[in-house]
Formats: structure tokens, C-alpha cells, sequence
């Protein structure tokens, strides 16, 4: 039995070509598709971005930073919405810690009945869980900010509130620092109804010597009412802080003149809107009189 012919698969010189060019290309090929498969992949081993321009300013940038800002230029002031997103969206834009949710009408009504005046003192002295000025300082946002930030807040809860008055401007620039600092001072004195007066009164009253009630009695009770008035009532009477009559002012006066002087002395001893009874003062019943009588006389 005689055995098949064997032919070879290559029987021309191109054919070898061919062939020899496939065997190198192929394996290349192959391993550059490889390479680019694990390339591809995610290497989330420990240091694999440590070198990246990103992590290294990271990691060698300072740790403080200083802005150096020209005392004399003037002031820019940040409106209602750009205070409350950098500061009081933390709480109020989802009403955590008991804070009045923006847009929420339910919310912000009791505090809107309260007027503008006393939500701005709020969030300048702090109450419950807020803090005073949101946790922020004077010198990061200004009491003329924080009351726009009010304003913008209660008026997404159903309150028409205007922005309060603006500073007046500061002196003309190239001023030395202490003539700055004094324009400045000048500037928020201005204020209708500071917000910086209300904190001062508050403070005033909380530090002022009080008068006790077993003290002995004045010989002059228009004295003793005179002393008790620059003790304690001018704090927000000299200024006409938290809409306080303000000492002299027969318009001021004149609506609460209208009524009995034994209601107007009820007022001052047991309190009325934003004054506490007494003025927060520990006199005695005469000496509340006392002073009333002298605010009295010198608004008539």
C-alpha cells in the first residue's frame, strides 16, 4: 500500500514572506492590546496618585494664608443671599437645630410678628442653639450684612422687610489707620436702629452696678430717678435702641403720654416688648417710678 504525497503549506517565496512577517506581527499585536487592557484599569493601591500636581500642592501648601486688604478703600458689602449661603444655610436650609426653614411660612411667621428690629438683634446676640452672628465675627461680616441676610430670609417666608439703612461711607482714602478706625465708628453710628447699639445696650444692662431693693431710700427722688436712668435706661433710651423712646424726644414720647402715668409705670416695671422688667435692673419699685418721672419731664 503506497503512502499519500505530502505537500508543504508554503510553496512559494511570498507565501514565506507572508508567513514570517505574520509571526512577528501577530505577538506584537497582541501584547500592545494587552498593555492598553491594563493601563485602562483602576489602580487603587496605596500611592498611585501620590505624585500627582494636585496631592503635592496639597500637601506643601502653608498652613495659614494672609489677605491683605487696603484699609482706605471703600467697603463692598455682601447682599442677603451671599451672607445667608456662606453662613446661615447651614442651618436654615434644612431646619436643623430648631432653625426656621427658608421658604417655610409656617416657620418664619411667629418671628416675622416679632418685627425686623428684634429677628436682627436675635441674630446678632444668638438665641437657643444659634450663635451670636452665626458663629462669624465683625470683621467677616458686618451688622448692616447680617441684617440683609435677615431680611432676605424673612422675606422668603412671607415678611416684606426691607434691607436696613446702609452705613454712611467712611473718610476720603489716604486718611491715616486712626482717622479709618474713627470714620468707621462714625459710619455705623449712623445706622437706624444700629444693631451694634442693641448689642451694646444688652451688654449695658447685664454689667451695669444694679440698684438693690433694700437699699436705703434716696432723700431726692428725682435724684434717685436720675441715677437709676443713667445706670440703666439710657442703655437703650439715650439712643432710642430697640425702638426705646429715645430720651428728649417729644414724638417719641407722645403716644405713650396718651396713656395713664400709672400704665406707663406698670410698663416699666413689668416690662413691655424688648424691655425686660425694670430694664432688668433689681431697683426698687420708687426708683423705676422715679426714673419714668425724670424721662417723663424731659420729654414734655
Amino acid at each position: 500500500m503506497s503512502e499519500a504525497p505530502h505537500g508543504a503549506p508554503i510553496k512559494t517565496p511570498g507565501q514565506l514572506i507572508a508567513a514570517v512577517i505574520a509571526g512577528f506581527a501577530v505577538p506584537i499585536v497582541i501584547i500592545i492590546l494587552l498593555a492598553n487592557y491594563v493601563n485602562k484599569s483602576t489602580r487603587t493601591g496605596a500611592g498611585t496618585d501620590g505624585m500627582s500636581d494636585a496631592v503635592v500642592a496639597q500637601r506643601i501648601a502653608p498652613l495659614a494664608q494672609v489677605n491683605l486688604r487696603d484699609a482706605n478703600a471703600p467697603r463692598v458689602y455682601k447682599s442677603g443671599e451671599q451672607v445667608y449661603q456662606a453662613v446661615c444655610s447651614a442651618c436654615h436650609a434644612t431646619g436643623n437645630a430648631g432653625a426656621p426653614k427658608f421658604g417655610n411660612a409656617g416657620d418664619w411667621a411667629p418671628r416675622i410678628a416679632q418685627g425686623f428690629d428684634a429677628l436682627w438683634h436675635t441674630a446678632l446676640t444668638g438665641k437657643n442653639a444659634m450663635p451670636a452672628r452665626g458663629g462669624t465675627s465683625p470683621d467677616d461680616y458686618s451688622d448692616y450684612e447680617i441684617g440683609r441676610a435677615v431680611a432676605y430670609m424673612a422675606d422668603h417666608g412671607g415678611a416684606q422687610f426691607a434691607d436696613p439703612p446702609a452705613p454712611a461711607a467712611s473718610g476720603a482714602a489716604g486718611q491715616g489707620a486712626a482717622a479709618g478706625a474713627a470714620s468707621e465708628a462714625s459710619a455705623s453710628a449712623a445706622v437706624s436702629a444700629a444693631s451694634a447699639q442693641a448689642a451694646a445696650a444688652i451688654a449695658a444692662l447685664s454689667s451695669a452696678p444694679q440698684a438693690n431693693a433694700g437699699a436705703a431710700p434716696s432723700a431726692d427722688a428725682a435724684q434717685a430717678g436720675k441715677a437709676l436712668y443713667q445706670q440703666i435706661c439710657q442703655a437703650c433710651h439715650a439712643a432710642g435702641v430697640l425702638n426705646a423712646p429715645k430720651f428728649g424726644d417729644k414724638d417719641a414720647w407722645a403716644p405713650r403720654l396718651k396713656d395713664p402715668m400709672d400704665v406707663v409705670y406698670n410698663y416699666a416695671l413689668h416690662g413691655k416688648g424688648n424691655m425686660p422688667p425694670k430694664g432688668g435692673s433689681t431697683a426698687s419699685d420708687a426708683d423705676v417710678k422715679a426714673a419714668v418721672d425724670y424721662m417723663v419731664g424731659a420729654a414734655k
